[in-house]
């Protein structure tokens, strides 16, 4: 450039006054000044005095100078919309975080907006989304079954045609639960004189909840409502006491398992749970208040693992039984005592009182529960694309395989979107987009018993995730409704959920995004993660931010989830026979966000999410002052360490801002501490064996912020119910827990001191 512009000193001139270089002595510059024209000189002088200034070798040299821009601009506008390789502005919801540096080898990645319409062009098949949800739902396929080994099998021949760099299965060895039907769970019913008047059937042999105790009981029925722990707590108040009786409650609102263990906790020693529908239909669900293998709380089961000698402390103490409606209907009628809150009775069912006195000749209920166990090899099929810059970390994109019942909602949505997902994937990658990062999808097995094959290779892997796998998307119940679209998420992928709903139309609504209808109830569109969630495990015991999404009714909620009557008919009905339409819209959700994970140079995690989540905390905290006060105990130490937070996440967007991006160990070395961000909320203070879900935040426990919140509001009401060291030792690991976080994400040691 600099020899083109000594040999070119002359520019071209306005009206009345021209520009031209000077030649300062040396070829580093040349400095600019205007020539005025001379006084009394007409246009066309001034013209013939410039053309005699040039000679006719600078203007061969012009002409040469300008052929050759008007061919660069000719070419570039030729090859920009088709070339793979280059990078141009996106003017689709385009941010600055869409930039793409090159490389050390000058490498520069498709913009969003490209990768966006390279997407799309490749996920149009809704007649494959369609056609696999049919095949994975046409029977049951529960783990250990041969046709869920088949469908395993199935998916990783698929895998392979697909082009993708790696794919493989793991297996692991786990004891499961299943009915007895040689000696099936019954109910009986019992006289004054401990006869028995009546037996009534289980109506499926086959229906029973994982991880029941076994055992017989007899004793009276109370109704508990959803089992939820405000349900026990007005049973006390209008003394319906559980204690000693068999509950009985109803399905939804929170999971089967935390049920049982609230029943354990009022002190009934049986749980009967039906769903509250009009047909006759029963729900499965397990009952272990946890994930993973039970047998090997925190420890992976493969076939190599020395088992420990001790069990999951969620595994239930009492005796649990899914029953039909219509068996619930028959229970219900025989009630007596206190009349229920209006909000408690459900339309399909009658409610003549709470209990636990029964209507003559019945004066208790006896209920046996004989399950067995069976060693099981469980599948999880893998198929991998390697990172062309960050290759080490990974996007994890998954769905539970098995099912119960059919499983259309429950497993064959998810996997149909898997498969579509990695195929369209894998052409783009055949095409041009080169991941940053790797992508994994896997195909889950013994997802209904507690998500067991994604947890035991957690547990089996966990030294090394917390290092590798920057986020999880799982798609598990993807489609339950086309009303409302709802997301499960840790806090740190909320921001890019939004940017992406808003590039994908709702399935619904023409012309209107998905973002759009979900902004005017968007506390009822974002929710935490929950126990019963598959990406669960992930954010609670891994440390890895994840999310779950779906599309659901607003008012009449699909039914038949976990029931045999969860059939691709019945789904494709719910939606108006739209099924693949509505899967297809979640499977561009879903894909977007693992490409834009997978693609950004920056992971887009927003990293200051959790300074308003810990402030809500505070707030709720600071509410219970006055008690302590009577503990001795002070919150300024806990708000000290969440201010830290804040100014370390603070600090480091800014390093982040000013720092040259175009430098890949620099880059690197930002993304590592942003993916860890997760992981520094597990709690260092607790054994993985006692409390698996050791996020301060999101998991089950002492360690949790929940927890604490509730033992003051115990300690309140009921100061001898909680040991007087405990709300100090909660206290305490909370706050290290959070100074330790805000350390971690400081950066080295010698820059804390100095920021904090």
């Amino acid at each position: 450039m600099d020899t083109v512009r000594d040999m070119f000193r002359g520019a071209v001139t306005s009206n009345n006054s021209y520009s031209i270089y000077r030649d300062v002595g040396d070829h580093e510059g040349a400095e600019l000044y205007v020539e005025e024209p001379q006084e009394n000189q007409n246009p066309k002088q001034n013209a013939k005095a410039f053309y005699h200034r040039i000679s006719p070798q600078w203007l061969i040299v012009i002409g040469f100078v300008l052929i050759a821009i008007v061919a660069f601009l000719l070419g570039y506008a030729v090859t920009s919309s088709s070339c793979t390789t280059c990078k141009k502005e996106s003017t689709d919801h385009a941010t600055a975080d869409d930039y793409e540096p090159p490389d050390d080898n000058g490498f520069i990645t498709l913009d969003w907006l490209d990768l966006k319409n390279m997407f799309s062009k490749y996920l149009k098949d809704g007649e494959k989304i369609d056609a696999t949800i049919r095949t994975v739902s046409r029977k049951s396929h529960p783990a250990g079954s041969d046709e869920n080994q088949e469908l395993a099998q199935q998916i990783l021949e698929d895998f392979k045609t697909y082009n993708l760099d790696h794919t493989w299965r793991d297996s692991h060895f786990v004891d499961l639960p299943y009915s007895d039907i040689n000696q099936p769970n019954f109910l009986q019913f019992i006289d004054s004189t401990n006869r028995t008047v009546k037996t009534i059937e289980i109506d499926d042999p086959e229906l029973y909840c994982p991880y029941s105790a076994n055992g017989n009981v007899t004793a009276g029925m109370v109704y508990a409502n959803y089992g939820r722990k405000e349900d026990f707590k007005h049973l006390d108040n209008v003394l319906a006491d559980p204690r000693g009786h068999i509950v009985l409650v109803r399905a939804g609102s929170i999971s089967f398992a935390e049920k049982v263990s609230n029943a354990e906790q009022a002190g009934a020693v049986g749980v009967l749970i039906f769903p509250d529908i009009s047909e006759n239909t029963a729900v499965f669900g397990h009952v272990h208040l946890g994930g993973g293998d039970p047998n090997t709380p925190g420890f992976p089961s493969f076939n190599h693992t020395q088992f420990p000698p001790f069990k999951s402390s969620g595994l239930p103490s009492i005796i649990a039984q899914s029953i039909s409606t219509e068996t619930a209907r028959k229970l219900l009628r025989l009630l007596k005592g206190d009349p229920a809150p209006p909000s408690w009775k459900g339309d399909s069912f009658p409610l003549p009182g709470l209990g636990p006195e029964l209507k003559e000749p019945v004066e208790k209920l006896r209920m046996g529960v004989q399950n067995i166990r069976r060693s099981i090899e469980l599948f999880n099929v893998f198929g991998s694309l390697t990172g062309r810059v960050e290759p080490e970390h990974y996007i994890v994109v998954g769905a539970q395989r098995d099912s119960w019942g059919p499983g259309a909602a429950k497993s064959g949505v998810g996997t149909a979107i898997l498969l579509e997902l990695a195929r369209a994937i894998a052409m783009m990658v055949s095409n041009g987009f080169q991941p940053r990062r790797s992508i994994l999808f896997v195909s889950w097995d013994a997802g209904d018993f507690g998500n067991i094959g994604a947890t035991e290779w957690l547990e089996g892997y966990l030294s090394m995730l917390h290092l590798k796998a920057a986020a999880y998307v799982s798609l598990d119940k993807a489609v339950l409704g086309d009303d409302d679209f709802v997301t499960k998420s840790s806090p740190l992928l909320k921001e890019l959920i939004e940017q992406v709903i808003k590039q994908v139309d709702n399935p619904r609504k023409s012309m209107q995004s998905i973002y759009q209808s979900v902004a005017k109830q968007e506390s009822n569109s974002f929710k935490p993660l929950s126990l019963d969630s598959g990406a669960y495990a992930f954010t609670a015991f891994g440390g890895v931010p994840a999310l779950e999404l779906s599309f659901e009714e607003t008012t009449t909620k699909y039914q038949y989830l976990n029931t045999k009557k969860d059939t691709y008919q019945a789904l494709n009905e719910l939606v108006g026979n739209r099924l693949s339409s509505v899967a297809l819209s979640a499977a561009e959700v879903a894909g977007l966000i693992v490409i834009k994970l997978s693609h950004d140079y920056i992971l887009p995690l927003d990293i200051s999410a959790y300074n308003d989540v810990l402030l809500k905390y505070l707030m709720d905290l600071s509410r219970q002052q006055d008690v302590f006060r009577t503990q001795g105990l002070t919150l300024q130490w806990l708000s000290s360490a969440r201010g830290d937070y804040v100014r370390a996440t603070q600090s480091l967007k800014k390093a982040i801002a000013q720092s040259d991006l175009h430098n890949q160990k620099v880059l690197q070395a930002f993304n590592v501490r942003i993916m860890r961000m997760e992981y520094y909320f597990l709690s260092e203070y607790v054994s993985v064996i006692d409390f698996p879900y050791r996020h301060i935040i999101i998991g089950q426990g002492e360690h949790t912020l929940s927890a604490l919140i509730e033992n003051l509001k115990i300690l309140k009401e009921k100061p001898n119910d909680i040991k007087n060291d405990l709300i100090r030792k909660q206290l305490a690991l909370i706050t290290w827990t959070l100074k330790g976080a805000a350390n971690a994400i400081s950066g080295e040691v010698w820059d804390i001191q100095e920021k904090f």
